[in-house]
């Protein structure tokens, strides 16, 4: 396997549990929880902001961020449109997209899944240059 610089997993979740999607402490949660499968070191503690409607696409919902060692997780929810979108990107090779995306299926209840795996990075160089 050529080596990369790292992995992107996205995933759009429709058809959610309303509710779910509409807990905090659910999001919170998760974002510790994932870290911890994954073995990924959080860098500081989640950031967790209520996100209001802007009239416009965006009917508000909840937004979450964990900075880690190994780059960031971000989960957005939009309870009024049954809609999820989440974000796993680690310098880690390797990542098992069927468990990370069956995480958040689980947790919001989600019935389809839009899921974009990407390496990030392919011409990182294997060296340091000075």
């Amino acid at each position: 396997m050529a080596l990369h610089f790292g992995e992107h997993i996205t995933i759009d979740g429709y058809g959610g549990s309303p509710k779910r999607l509409d807990e905090r402490l659910r999001v919170l949660r998760c974002l510790d929880e994932i870290c911890e499968l994954l073995k990924m070191t959080p860098l500081c503690k989640p950031q967790i902001c209520r996100a209001p409607d802007n009239h416009i696409k965006d009917p508000g919902g909840w937004s979450g961020f964990v900075v880690i060692a190994e780059s960031h997780v971000s989960i957005h929810t939009f309870p009024r449109r049954r809609f999820l979108s989440a974000d796993v990107y680690t310098c880690r090779n390797g990542l098992d997209v069927d468990f990370i995306t069956g995480f958040f299926k689980r947790k919001f209840l989600l019935k389809d899944l839009e899921i974009h795996a990407l390496k990030r990075g392919t011409k990182y160089p294997a060296r340091n240059l000075l």
